[in-house]
């Protein structure tokens, strides 16, 4: 079954708009991990305008007691120590997640919007997936649909590649969506060809993410937005609930 990650940069976001710590990041990762999530996804930023290092250090002790759930870091591997930001590789070296997924993101960056040009950062990301390895972290690139990066990605001895899914969430409901579809099928038909294991994410939802998952073997999806949103209609123990419903009943194509 599709695992479910859940990112809560959106209620870190919540939480900074005041002082103090409402709502509680631990809190709700607990609720989270208590209705089904099968992980916490967290992307730092150097600007620190959600999820803060601290927010990482403390979450990364909360997961790591508890069985059979997976801690997510996410983010560019290239951002350096800036001010109360380490670094993301410092991070993740200090914390060591189940995961570290590489995020092309620019630092004033809304949201993560394309996947890695391996023809121009191959050689470096290469380095920092055997650092990766190193630490016992699995390695996870976040990358389009692309048939040639995807070959590209498994020279580099990538353990998973998350493939970007706005376009897809975008196609929704119009003409365009089986043929977007179907571009993402083959690319994960690849990269599982190659090794390399298949991880999902950015803008599904309750509405679109039955389809997406009936492509075969998707490893996990990771969602934040949308699931925040629908939670505050829903509540987050249904949300949760629901979005496991619909993985555990998926039918591979």
């Amino acid at each position: 079954m599709t695992k479910l990650s859940v990112n809560i940069n959106k209620i870190a976001l919540i939480r900074n708009s005041r002082n103090g710590e409402n709502p509680d990041l631990l809190k709700y990762a607990n609720v989270c991990i208590e209705s089904g999530a099968d992980g916490i996804t967290v992307h730092p930023r150097p600007d620190l305008r959600h999820i803060r290092p601290d927010d990482v250090r403390n979450l990364s002790k909360l997961i790591n007691k508890k069985k059979d759930v997976e801690f997510n870091i996410e983010g560019n591997p290239f951002e350096l120590e800036r001010g109360q930001y380490p670094g993301l590789m410092t991070l993740v070296a200090e914390t060591l997640p189940i995961q570290c997924t590489l995020v092309p993101d620019s630092t004033g960056q809304l949201t993560s919007d394309h996947g890695f040009d391996l023809q121009k950062r191959g050689d470096e990301l290469g380095n920092i997936i055997q650092k990766l390895k190193q630490l016992k972290v699995r390695s996870s690139l976040f990358l389009d649909p692309n048939l040639d990066q995807i070959r590209l990605a498994a020279q580099l001895g990538v353990d998973r590649i998350e493939l970007y899914t706005g376009p897809y969430a975008a196609a929704w409901g119009t003409k365009h969506i089986n043929e977007v579809f179907e571009r993402h099928k083959k690319a994960a038909n690849l990269a599982q060809s190659l090794g390399i294991g298949v991880n999902a994410g950015h803008d599904l939802n309750l509405k679109n993410i039955q389809k997406y998952t009936s492509i075969q073997n998707i490893l996990e999806v990771s969602i934040g937005h949308a699931l925040t949103v629908e939670a505050l209609y829903n509540g987050i123990t249904k949300t949760i609930k629901d979005y496991k419903t619909i993985l555990s009943s998926c039918q591979h194509q």
